[in-house]
C-alpha cells in the first residue's frame, strides 16, 4: 500500500480531533441540557436527598459518575496523544513505509528565489518538477538570510538558514497540478516575490525531463564560420570524476559529429566537465575548456588550423624579407 503523503497525515489528525471534539461536545452540552431540566427550579417539593444550596456532595452515585467520566476522559486524552505522536513520527521518518526510494533535492534560497539541485546534478529556479505519487526527500538551506520554504498545499515547510539544513519530505497525487512556493519568513524588500512552482508529472514524464536537461550541444567551426567536419577528438570528463561509481569521461570522434555539431545526450551526472578538443595531425592547437553542465547548454568554438597560421608566418617573413632588402638598397 502507498505511503500516507504529508496532506494526508494532517488531514487525518484534523478529522479525527474534529470529530473527537464534536462528540464530546455533544455528550457535554447534551449532559449539562439534561441535568439543567431534570433539576430545574419548580413548586413541586424537592428531593431531601439532593444536597441544598452551600452544601457539600456525600458521594454515593454521583462520586462513581465523577470517577467513570474522568476514566473515559483520561483514556480518550492519552489515547488520542499517543495515536498522534505516531503519525507525527511518521511525518518526520516513513522511510520504512515507502515503496519507492525519495527524489532528493536540494534546495537554496538566495536573492529571493528558490534554488534546486537534484540527485544526477540537474539544478533549475523557482520551478521544481515531481513525480506524482513518489515521495520526495528536501534538505533546505539559504546563501544569504533566514527564510522559509513552504508549500501550503501539500502541508510542508523548512527553515532556509544559512549554514544550517532542515530535511522534510512531501508527496504529490496529481500528476498534472501545480502547487505555489512561497517564503514564510520576512525576508527583505521583495519577499513577497520570492515564489515558485511545483510542477507535477507523470513517471515517464519526469524521468524524460530530468535526462533532457544533461545535454550539451558542441559546434565547431573555422575562421570563416565554417563547420569543421573532421581530424579531430572531443572528451569530457567530470572533474570529479573519482566521488562517483560510474566513469563519467565520454570521447568523441569528428565521426560523431554531423556537420561540426554533435549533440551529447548521454551524460549521466551534471556538474563541471573538463572539455577537451584535440587534432589528429596537429593541425590546431589543442582546446581546453570548462564547461557547467546543469541544464541544457550548447557551446561554439573557433578553430584556427595551422595552414592559415604558417600562411601568417610565410607573409610576415616575406615582409621582413623585404624590409631587409629596402635596407640594404637604402646603404647602398
Amino acid at each position: 500500500m502507498q505511503a500516507d503523503t504529508r496532506a494526508d497525515v494532517f488531514g487525518d489528525i484534523f478529522v479525527v480531533f474534529l470529530g473527537l471534539g464534536t462528540l464530546v461536545g455533544i455528550v457535554v452540552v447534551a449532559y449539562t441540557l439534561y441535568n439543567a431540566y431534570k433539576y430545574r427550579d419548580t413548586d413541586q417539593p424537592k428531593d431531601d436527598s439532593l444536597p441544598t444550596l452551600g452544601e457539600l456532595p456525600t458521594g454515593g452515585k454521583g462520586g462513581k459518575k465523577l470517577f467513570l467520566s474522568f476514566g473515559i476522559s483520561a483514556i480518550i486524552v492519552i489515547s488520542l496523544v499517543i495515536w498522534t505522536y505516531g503519525m507525527l513520527l511518521y511525518v518526520e521518518d516513513p522511510q520504512d513505509e515507502f515503496e519507492q526510494d525519495p527524489i532528493e533535492v536540494d534546495i537554496t534560497g538566495e536573492g529571493f528565489a528558490w534554488h534546486f539541485e537534484y540527485e544526477n546534478g540537474v539544478e533549475a529556479t523557482n520551478t521544481l518538477n515531481v513525480p506524482a505519487d513518489r515521495p520526495v526527500a528536501i534538505e533546505v538551506t539559504s546563501g544569504d538570510v533566514w527564510h522559509t520554504f513552504g508549500i501550503a498545499d501539500l502541508r510542508v515547510k523548512a527553515d532556509a538558514i544559512p549554514g544550517e539544513y532542515d530535511e522534510t519530505w512531501f508527496m504529490a497525487e496529481e500528476a498534472g497540478a501545480q502547487h505555489e512556493i512561497k517564503c514564510y519568513e520576512l525576508c527583505g524588500d521583495f519577499h513577497s516575490n520570492m515564489v515558485g512552482t511545483v510542477q507535477v508529472m507523470e513517471q515517464d514524464e519526469f524521468d524524460t525531463w530530468l535526462d533532457d536537461q544533461l545535454t550539451l550541444e558542441v559546434t565547431l567551426e573555422d575562421e570563416n564560420e565554417e563547420p569543421v567536419t573532421d581530424g579531430y577528438e572531443l572528451q569530457l570528463v567530470h572533474q570529479n570524476n573519482d566521488e562517483y561509481e560510474a566513469d563519467l569521461e565520454y570521447t568523441y570522434t569528428a565521426d560523431d559529429f554531423e556537420n561540426g555539431t554533435i549533440t551529447i545526450d548521454e551524460i549521466e551526472q551534471g556538474g563541471t566537465y573538463d572539455l577537451t578538443i584535440t587534432s589528429d595531425d596537429d593541425s590546431f592547437d589543442t582546446i581546453e575548456e570548462s564547461v557547467d553542465i546543469t541544464s541544457p547548454s550548447s557551446e561554439t568554438y573557433t578553430i584556427e588550423t595551422s595552414g592559415t597560421e604558417d600562411t601568417n608566418d610565410e607573409t610576415d617573413e616575406t615582409d621582413e624579407t623585404n624590409s631587409e632588402t629596402n635596407d640594404d638598397g637604402g646603404e647602398n
